[in-house]
């Protein structure tokens, strides 16, 4: 697993350990499929930086019946985490939301995405830099794509802070689910992932960015 940069020094060794650890303890397993559409719900694809700190705040939605966490926006098929994490595949790490149109819409979905990522940077999020982990609302049809450039107007008129707004707003090719231990990896290693998401520095950014509307785990 690459480690994921953290710019606190005094942080940086003890986390590089954990994180070099957690590299040679992840089990080599069988990459799992993402659920496919069941009759009555949609799929909707968001890339916004590393994808253990996207599946909460979606999971936590009444009418998101499942959130996968994988690789989209790249040509290359099946890519592996080593391979996308060294950016090599052109993908970036991405989660993809199954959910209920008649309890949450897609617009609603776009709303929690904006309040958990930092819209002003494009080549990266929070202390994960590099095109794998850029943002991009992947859409699927021309509709999503008018939800979605609304969503984006809507969310530069709600930032705090006076930058310009780099998230991409791309057509949807493919998406490939990512090893299992990246499942739902903030519930199977908890204290992991919490030194993770603090030494990034993640909440404080959206705070910065976002106010009381910031995503809160």
């Amino acid at each position: 697993m690459r480690f994921r940069g953290i710019t606190s020094v005094p942080m940086a060794l003890p986390m590089l350990f954990l994180f070099t650890s957690i590299a040679f303890a992840a089990p080599v397993a069988k990459t799992p499929v993402a659920p496919a559409p069941l009759k009555g719900t949609a799929t909707a694809t968001f890339a916004g930086g590393c994808f253990w700190c996207m599946e909460p705040p979606f999971e936590a939605l009444p009418g998101v019946v499942s959130v996968t966490s994988g690789f989209s926006g790249g040509m290359e098929r099946n890519p592996t985490y080593a391979e996308v994490s060294a950016g090599k595949t052109g993908h970036a790490e991405s989660i993809q939301v199954l959910y209920d149109p008649k309890r949450i819409t897609y617009a609603q979905l776009l709303q929690v995405y904006w309040h958990n990522v930092d819209p002003t940077s494009g080549d990266g999020q929070f202390c994960d830099r590099g095109k794998q982990y850029r943002p991009v609302i992947f859409y699927r049809n021309a509709a999503e794509r008018r939800v979605a450039q609304d969503s984006r107007a809507s969310a530069k008129r709600e930032l705090r802070v006076k930058q310009p707004i780099m998230v991409q707003i791309l057509p949807f090719m493919t998406f490939t689910a990512a090893e299992e231990y990246h499942q739902d990896y903030y519930r199977k290693n908890p204290e992991d992932y919490l030194a993770y998401r603090t030494g990034c520095g993640r909440d404080r950014r959206l705070r910065e960015l976002w106010g009381d509307a910031a995503a809160h785990h």
